[in-house]
């Protein structure tokens, strides 16, 4: 099993072809590098975003203090999509997330139960959506508005909600109801980044930063995600994990490999299983078919059926930090032995859970999927004209059951 190291993070690999791909991923990386910073192409996160998101840093620890007035110490995240994902992911992983809670669902029941999960004498709602109108979302502030008004006897319950959403008041909604003062602060979704690839935006950063975390923290986060972003866009495979793993994957696929699975060690990943999940689907759509699961509990329910001989189609990547007692090591060890032995197997082993190492791992994760998506396209001689957004930053499935939802509230 091939190894390379950078700093904080190990990547291993089964054995793979990586010099017939050489052409492939450097048209890849030089394709993405050309890309970014252009209006339409969704990239924005390369390179615009923790930069900005560096110099906008006072202003959002500002807004944060404000919102926290000295006995808020509770955010309730009303959002789906990468609305949500993206901070959940990271704070569970930095395991901060005892103040914080994470709602998406439309129906009364799964609102009633979330709302007893609340202490509604210190809890602010940050409400994110970049179109403002995404219908999930404005059923959850809706639906949290009203359980204000009832619990505060008032109609103007403004002070308890945050919004991020887009600048621009003719394409956001929930921009018009800041506009109309229903909402007493707010931030932004930023242009050009999509949701799954914005775990730097606003919204997180907003959340950490309401969350006590020291700004000098934040900084090292983003000063790590900017170096790893350098790193990614390297055309040398040997010089390029992201790329490496991208190629694994592409591999697997190119043998019959169509599922894979994605399996984190540790709780801390709970919330990360959703965001890759999201990242990976969204942006490979059927070419590979990503799941995820935490372990060692998803052994009990899933080894049954991974191990069987006649599995054919699947390969895996297992995901954890350095393991520091015999027991875990043992469990790793048995795992990736009984695993690599019937299909491919990848492994990535964080050294820690520190800020700077989970600003390389993001990114780690966003060069992957652009990477996979982008190589197994070259194979079907599929390129995106320069004009035009890749297929891995954009999502029109999403849109046919939106249009059939809404056809269905128009009756």
């Amino acid at each position: 099993m091939a190894e390379t190291t950078f700093k904080n993070t190990t990547v291993e690999l089964n054995d793979t072809g990586f010099s017939k791909y050489a052409a492939l991923a450097a048209d890849a990386v030089c394709d993405i590098k050309s890309r970014a910073g252009k209006k339409g192409q969704f990239l924005n996160w390369i390179g615009f975003l923790p930069e900005n998101q560096l110099k906008n840093l006072d202003t959002l620890f500002d807004m944060a203090q404000k919102a926290r007035a000295g006995k808020y110490t509770d955010i309730a995240v009303l959002g789906i999509g990468g609305s949500r994902h993206t901070t959940e992911s990271l704070v569970k992983m930095l395991g901060i997330d005892a103040h914080a809670h994470f709602y998406s669902s439309v129906d009364p029941v799964s609102f009633e139960r979330f709302s007893k999960t609340l202490d509604l004498d210190k809890t602010q709602f940050l409400v994110v959506s970049k179109s403002g109108g995404t219908l999930e979302t404005t059923v959850a502030y809706e639906s949290a508005k009203k359980l204000m008004q009832d619990y505060l006897k008032k109609e103007d319950v403004s002070e308890r909600f945050i919004a991020m959403t887009d600048a621009s008041s003719e394409k956001s909604a929930l921009r018009r109801l800041v506009d109309k003062k229903e909402l007493s602060m707010s931030g932004y979704v930023h242009d050009d980044v999509g949701g799954r690839f914005s775990i730097f935006d606003d919204a997180t950063i907003f959340t950490l930063a309401f969350l006590g975390v020291e700004k000098q923290n934040i900084i090292d986060l983003l000063n790590s995600s900017l170096e790893a972003q350098k790193e990614f866009t390297r055309k040398n495979i040997e010089e390029n994990d992201a790329l490496r793993l991208a190629i694994f994957n592409v591999e697997a696929r190119q043998n019959g490999k169509t599922k894979h699975f994605v399996e984190y060690f540790g709780d801390a990943f709970l919330g990360t299983t959703l965001w890759e999940k999201q990242l990976k689907n969204e942006s490979l759509k059927a070419r590979i078919s990503t799941d995820t699961n935490v372990g060692p509990g998803y052994l009990h329910y899933n080894a049954e059926a991974d191990l069987d001989e006649n599995n054919k189609d699947s390969f895996f990547t297992f995901v954890y930090v350095k393991p520091q007692d015999k027991v875990f090591s043992a469990v790793i060890e048995g795992v990736v032995k009984a695993y690599s032995s019937q299909h491919p197997v990848s492994q990535i082993v964080l050294n820690d859970l520190s800020y700077k190492t989970l600003g390389r791992f993001i990114e780690l994760k966003h060069f992957e999927t652009l990477y996979t998506g982008n190589i197994l396209r070259r194979l079907e001689d599929n390129v995106t004209p320069e004009n035009e957004a890749m297929a891995e930053v954009l999502q029109p499935n999403v849109e046919k059951y939106k249009k059939e939802v809404k056809a269905a509230m128009a009756k």
